[in-house]
């Protein structure tokens, strides 16, 4: 009984006895909930995309629902990134890590028993909402607690995670939905949710900024509501077309929204994206480098998925073996880049890994057909190096060219341009296959008696995982004829959608060589140039 009451008092003043008697094992169990909760919300992205189309089988789903399942995680999180930032500031990162968990913890619970499409991409769209506070307070949080050389080790690790987290998402998904179901990919996250909530709730310190900004609720809804209506237009031109009325009205949704915030955020004295640091040319190049990585490889991965399980036939676990090849080359080459980023400026870093990605996505080019597996393997090797190269100095462009009281905001941003380049890659590519497919079966059909008017029909049915169900009520002597030509499309869109994402990679490779500076890192504060000891504030978001 005697020690029910030790126990009882010391709950009672955890932040006085409790925090005095174990400060040490206080500030290691931050690392670990935080490196856990990066763990698990990074997994999430590449676990996902390789079970897309067994959701698809599973759920009866579209090519535009499949889109949306990654796309509303995105869009959640990159809408929400810098809020849930300033809320951290003001009310406390501890709070909003820990809401932030109990958020994705559940979201990942209904995506789990999700029964219909809808279902399941509006609990991404719950699972994007806590990434976005579990990402703005993570960093912030190992800022607060390390200082020193602890903190450089409490980032490393957080940095190592990070990169083990993305590189097992493509095999661990395989394995999950393979061997369990596609459920198993979001199940999973509950039991290390839970932990990470107690371990949060009783061992992880409070902090909160000295000057914290003030929430911009206009900025939030006109970002917020230009974001979804471009890629609601987009995502939707791909299920008719780029004339529909719907798509028309929401582009024009897009540009107005979207123009409003920035005249908002240009006019507000506390805006949540200051606009004036993209004056700064490293700061600038850097956000572009963010969306157009995000934009090139790790948008076009739902289409590389697509296009080994749908049109070559792999499982799950057997694609994710695939793709495995190139996340391990990233991983790899991510350690040797991050410890040469503190000797080699970021320019030659940033710049050529970009271009080395858009070569590896033109080397897939060529399919056909007739084309195996293996003649991705060149390419995927060459694009995994390349973004192994841009993604550990990435940050860096960001946090270590302003001024120690927005690293925070500047952090924020890079990450926001990361997840707009996903959900606008993911989305625009969609319309591209989409027509490619069409167009290029419509032509290899010309020549086969009265398949021509169903070209559009067989596409569909290609591209939403239907294609067998479709030929088979073909007659007999047209189906090997029609399936040939449905593979040959589907190589033709792929070759398109590879062609217009390598572009896209070399673009961003070029403007980081053009504008990515040293003497920028060079006027910053101290405190966060990327060479400095303690190069983050305490108000740095992830």
């Amino acid at each position: 009984m005697a020690e029910f009451y030790v126990w009882c008092g010391l709950m009672r003043h955890r932040r006085g006895p409790w925090t005095t008697l174990e400060p040490m094992k206080r500030k290691w169990w931050t690392l670990v909930v935080v490196c856990a909760a990066t763990f698990m919300l990074l997994l999430d992205v590449t676990i996902v995309v390789v079970a897309l189309p067994d959701i698809q089988h599973s759920l009866g789903a579209s090519f535009g629902d499949l889109q949306w399942v990654t796309d509303a995680y995105a869009l959640a999180l990159a809408s929400l990134l810098l809020t849930s930032g300033s809320i951290s500031d003001r009310f406390g990162r501890r709070a909003v890590f820990l809401a932030g968990l109990v958020v994705f913890t559940v979201g990942s619970l209904l995506c789990g028993v999700a029964q219909n499409a809808p279902m399941l991409i509006a609990s991404r769209a719950v699972q994007g909402v806590g990434g976005a506070m579990l990402f703005a307070t993570s960093l912030a949080l190992l800022a607060s607690t390390f200082h020193g050389r602890e903190r450089g080790v409490a980032f490393g690790a957080w940095g190592a995670i990070t990169g083990i987290s993305t590189a097992l998402g493509p095999i661990l998904g395989g394995l999950i939905t393979t061997g369990i179901s596609w459920r198993g990919i979001f199940l999973v996250n509950l039991p290390v949710g839970v932990i990470a909530i107690v371990i949060a709730w009783f061992r992880v310190d409070e902090t909160r900024s000295p000057h914290p900004r003030r929430v911009d609720l206009p900025g939030i809804v006109t970002f917020t509501g230009g974001l979804l209506a471009l890629v609601y237009g987009l995502i939707e031109a791909s299920e008719s077309t780029w004339t529909d009325d719907t798509v028309v009205v929401s582009f024009v949704v897009a540009v107005v929204l979207l123009a409003a915030f920035v005249l908002i955020e240009l006019r507000s004295a506390q805006p949540m994206f200051d606009l004036q640091l993209l004056r700064i040319p490293t700061f600038l190049g850097g956000s572009i480098a963010a969306f157009t990585m995000n934009g090139s490889l790790f948008a076009m991965l739902l289409y590389l998925v697509i296009y080994l399980q749908d049109d070559l036939g792999y499982s799950a676990l057997e694609t994710g073996l695939r793709l495995l090849l190139m996340s391990g080359c990233t991983m790899v080459v991510a350690t040797v880049s991050g410890r040469v980023s503190a000797h080699v400026p970021v320019r030659w870093l940033i710049g050529p890994g970009l271009l080395i990605v858009g070569v590896g996505l033109l080397v897939m080019t060529g399919l056909d057909g007739g084309s195996s597996w293996t003649h991705l393997v060149p390419g995927l090797l060459v694009a995994g190096i390349g973004s192994g190269l841009v993604n550990p100095p990435l940050a860096s462009t960001a946090v270590g060219v302003v001024e120690v009281h927005r690293a925070g905001m500047a952090s924020g941003i890079n990450n926001t341009f990361r997840q707009v380049g996903i959900a606008v890659g993911i989305a625009l590519y969609g319309s591209l296959f989409t027509a490619k497919l069409t167009d290029s079966l419509r032509d290899r059909l010309s020549g086969v008696p009265g398949t021509g008017p169903r070209a559009e029909e067989l596409a569909v049915a290609a591209h939403n995982g239907r294609l067998d169900a479709a030929i088979s009520g073909l007659p007999a002597a047209q189906r090997g004829t029609v399936g040939a030509a449905v593979h040959s499309a589907f190589a033709d869109a792929m070759n398109e959608l590879l062609v217009a994402s390598g572009v896209v990679a070399v673009v961003g490779g070029a403007c980081a060589l053009l504008l990515i500076r040293a003497k920028d890192f060079a006027g910053a504060s101290p405190q966060t140039a990327p060479d400095a000891p303690d190069r983050s504030s305490d108000g740095v978001n992830a």
